[in-house]
């Protein structure tokens, strides 16, 4: 090489070894990398760290090596103004020739072989090709790290914010919940594997476990929410279902009274079961209200709940049947209507005073005036009153 020729490659290798510098330092702060630095790793992850710091070691030793290199050849050039053959024959081998030793024990353990070469020399190209290498697949590792972490972080992060505002409503009710305390002792050895293992644990299966412990303490916290609401609210949830079961007992009794009239008013009725529930509830609210079920807020919560629930059934069930019973009485009163309007109608075809039409108008309202009322034969009477009367319309 001529002394332009080195003073070129001196420059951009000192170029070279600065870009190195700034990339090592950037890898070095890679978030993945800060992310493993002493952690308790295992698995997967531990396997590929491990890789990587031994290829973290190899690229240091090459960097470090290619700076002695470059520095060596620097101070030679620096010696002489002018710069001789021999010296220019050198210099050309230290930045273009094999001019970087590997010596064995320079090699980190995990990358050594039994059988292996005494040594080697390398040009300042092939360390850069190996630097490359190492680099690639140092960041490879940080790179997958976090994106695992991308994907767990808002997963824990969700995690304990459910478990934390959990633990507050356990708190407001000022007794421990041991399903809670079950729940956040899955929570904390679940974190510390997935931080342990990101890479295994981002993977789609182990993100669905994740995913049933988060619904699991949700729906813990939503219990112990409902409980905080209940206790603070007790007195007034009391006082409602004592009134929601009153109004049961009164619309049960709604339903006897509609039997009763129905029975006197309507011959063989098909009757729905008469509900009778009303006692039943009253028992069931009195076992709430006693004094050993005070303390349990999140049981009474619960208890309480299913009761209001089926008080709630109870109520709509009787209103349901009385609504049936009495549409029995509804029914005859409709024929009723229908009948007089049918009979309406003959006055106004002028057949008010047939003989046949007016001994099956007596008839169908005999059956619909008579107590009790057998609505099958009436409903056919008023039935053969609209058809006798719709046929002498056509015969005049």
């Amino acid at each position: 090489m001529s002394v332009e020729g080195v003073d070129h490659a001196l420059r951009r290798r000192r170029a070279e070894l600065e870009r190195l510098s700034q990339d090592l330092l950037d890898l070095e702060a890679h978030p993945g990398n800060r992310l493993l630095e002493g952690a308790r790793l295992c698995g997967e992850t531990l396997r590929r760290w491990e890789d990587a710091q031994a290829e973290t070691a190899t690229l240091w030793w090459l960097f470090d090596a290619f700076r002695r290199t470059l520095e060596r050849a620097e101070k030679l050039r620096a010696g002489r103004t002018r710069p001789g053959p021999a010296e220019l024959a050198e210099l050309t081998t230290l930045l273009t020739g094999p001019s970087v030793e590997a010596k064995v024990e320079d090699v980190p353990v995990e990358r050594r072989s039994l059988i292996r070469p005494l040594g080697e020399w390398l040009t300042l190209d092939q360390v850069l090709t190996r630097m490359d290498a190492a680099y690639r697949e140092i960041a490879q590792t940080a790179a997958a790290v976090d994106e695992a972490w991308t994907v767990l972080a808002p997963m824990i992060n969700r995690a304990e914010a459910v478990r934390d505002e959990a633990l507050e409503l356990e708190r407001a009710l000022g007794a421990s919940d041991a399903e809670l305390g079950r729940l956040t002792a899955e929570l904390a050895a679940a974190r510390d594997a997935v931080r342990g293992d990101p890479l295994t644990h981002a993977a789609d299966d182990r993100r669905v476990e994740f995913d049933r412990l988060v619904t699991r303490l949700e729906e813990r916290r939503d219990l112990l929410a409902r409980a905080v609401r209940f206790k603070e609210d007790h007195e007034g949830r009391m006082n409602a279902l004592a009134e929601l079961i009153a109004q049961v007992g009164a619309a049960e009794r709604e339903v006897l009274t509609a039997r009763d009239e129905v029975l006197v008013k309507i011959a063989s009725p098909a009757l729905p079961p008469i509900p009778d529930q009303a006692r039943n509830l009253h028992d069931r609210f009195m076992a709430l209200s006693s004094p050993h079920a005070g303390g349990e807020w999140i049981e009474l919560a619960r208890r309480t709940a299913d009761l209001e629930r089926a008080a709630e059934e109870a109520l709509a069930q009787a209103r349901e049947t009385r609504s049936l019973i009495t549409g029995l009485i509804d029914r005859r009163d409709e024929l009723r209507g229908r009948l007089e309007a049918f009979r309406a109608k003959a006055v106004r075809l002028g057949r008010a005073e047939d003989a046949r039409l007016g001994g099956i108008y007596r008839r169908a309202r005999d059956l619909l005036w008579t107590a009790p009322c057998d609505l099958r034969q009436a409903t056919a009477a008023v039935a053969s009153y609209q058809r006798a009367i719709r046929q002498s319309g056509a015969d005049g």
